[in-house]
């Protein structure tokens, strides 16, 4: 069927095909079905109908699907209904308990990198690799899929550098500093992020605070050449594209799923150029890895998926029995970020040790001498800051980061939490931190959060614990709620 092109101009999220009710009678599709949109090239979408906004003639197109297609309003486009995909068989194989070859996952992913997977299908394959798991040889051919679907970058120098942390601890936003201060020191860092899955927000949430982050390639590679790092969003660079499609996913459902977070990780890396790798692996009660030997396991695990890519890769296991820094949501954490970076008397000392510990680490993995000593000379000294700064400047092409900076507003209804007796902190959750700050409105709403004001140790009574922010007094009172009942932070 011949239909004529609407741009909507508004996100869906996802690739959207937009149609008239009597439209998607005639193709025999339903909400959420998919469609084939043939041009000089055949794209796949997932199928909406409203009936008052598109024509019979008509097919509307997200924003998304209108970057893919690139046609303007009132072309033509053939449009029919997709056949269902072979990478389904191959998914019931996968929650069948068998393993999947190197071809059969490329195909996979492959389809999801080209919208040719529902969410649902996504979401059984994401669930097949939780409940049956992978061999190791599935997930180095998981990884490959990922590398092969999407670019590959390449920087000239000796040492292209990463620091990676697996997630799960509540702020824990080292990677900005780490980022300066190891980009000082002359290492280059093509730095890309995902959003937030679980947490409060994430890298590429705070970073977005004050800078674009959605960078195109060429962008990315301007930035990385003139300062040496960039500090991006990974999904608008096709580096490893079916990430943040399953990523999605792992979000909608709450799932952390370990072939997937190993396969994620390296084939970014890898994407990047990377080949000087520090992966931080927190560790302990309320962290992703509960206890310490868990966490070298899966250390042993990336180190083997990163021989098979020739990687220089080092794995740290540092404690995450509670969180790191004071902010939680992308403005809080961004504040935070700018205190350590400005060496500011009140900062977190645990995010600036913590940075230090990982920039000292990544350095010395890249050879340089007297790496702790630099990276603290490099911090005190305001060098990290300025390079932060020169960083989000040249990546948002203009010199306005003080502006910006000022700009950050946090948001209007904030309500402090005292502690109802003296006694001692003796657990702070990082789920359930993460958990209060989702109702308080993160990430999405960049303003709200809850900033901490004591970690575990010894309290009063009537000191402040938390203080919380939103924008909604619906939120607020759901925020209070959620902590009476549920008691994150426990004073004994």
């Amino acid at each position: 069927m011949k239909l004529k092109i609407k741009n909507l101009h508004w996100s869906a999220g996802r690739p959207v095909a937009i149609l008239n009710d009597k439209t998607a009678k005639k193709l025999n599709v339903f909400a959420n079905d998919r469609v084939a949109i043939t041009n000089s090239k055949t794209v796949y979408a997932i199928v909406d109908i409203f009936p008052k906004l598109i024509k019979e003639d008509q097919i509307g197109l997200s924003e998304e699907l209108t970057k893919i297609i690139k046609l303007k309003n009132k072309s033509s486009v053939k449009v029919s209904t997709s056949e269902l995909s072979k990478a389904t068989f191959l998914i019931k194989k996968k929650m069948q308990g068998k393993q999947l070859t190197e071809e059969e996952l490329i195909y996979i992913i492959s389809e999801i990198v080209h919208n040719n997977l529902t969410e649902a299908e996504i979401a059984y394959f994401t669930a097949a690799e939780k409940l049956n798991g992978m061999s190791m040889k599935e997930t180095v051919n998981l990884t490959k899929a990922m590398i092969k679907t999407g670019t590959r970058l390449k920087f000239k120098g000796k040492y292209i550098a990463d620091k990676h942390c697996i997630g799960g601890i509540a702020g824990n936003r080292t990677t900005p500093i780490v980022v300066a201060i190891c980009a000082s020191a002359g290492l280059i860092l093509p730095k890309t992020s995902s959003r937030a899955i679980t947490s409060a927000s994430g890298t590429a949430g705070v970073i977005e605070t004050i800078s674009k982050v959605e960078l195109s390639l060429k962008d990315l590679k301007s930035t990385v050449k003139k300062t040496g790092a960039c500090l991006a969003w990974g999904g608008s660079l096709g580096l490893a594209p079916s990430d943040d499609k399953i990523i999605r996913v792992e979000r909608l459902l709450n799932l952390d799923v370990e072939p997937q977070l190993l396969a994620s990780i390296i084939s970014k890396k890898v994407s990047a150029g990377s080949k000087y790798i520090i992966i931080d692996i927190p560790y302990g009660k309320g962290a992703k890895i509960a206890t310490l030997e868990k966490a070298k396991n899966l250390g042993v695990k990336f180190k083997k998926i990163s021989n098979s890519f020739k990687l220089n890769l080092k794995v740290v296991c540092t404690k995450g029995s509670e969180p790191i820094g004071n902010g939680f949501g992308p403005t809080l954490e961004m504040l935070d970020i700018l205190s350590v970076l400005k060496n500011s008397p009140n900062s977190p000392d645990d995010l600036r040790e913590k940075s230090l510990f990982l920039s000292s680490e990544l350095m010395k993995l890249c050879k340089i001498k007297n790496a702790r000593k630099k990276a603290e000379e490099i911090l005190s000294s305001g060098k990290a800051y300025e390079k932060f700064k020169e960083i989000i400047n040249t990546q948002n092409g203009k010199k306005d980061f003080d502006k910006r900076v000022e700009s950050l507003k946090l948001a209007k209804y904030k309500k402090i939490v005292n502690a109802k007796h003296s006694g001692r902190i003796t657990e702070i959750s990082n789920e359930g931190i993460n958990s209060l700050c989702r109702i308080l409105g993160t990430p999405e709403t960049i303003s709200s959060g809850a900033y901490l004001h004591k970690h575990i140790g010894e309290i009063k009574k009537s000191e402040p614990i938390l203080t919380l922010y939103t924008e909604s007094k619906t939120k607020m009172k759901d925020a209070i709620k959620f902590l009476e009942e549920f008691k994150p932070i426990k004073i004994k």
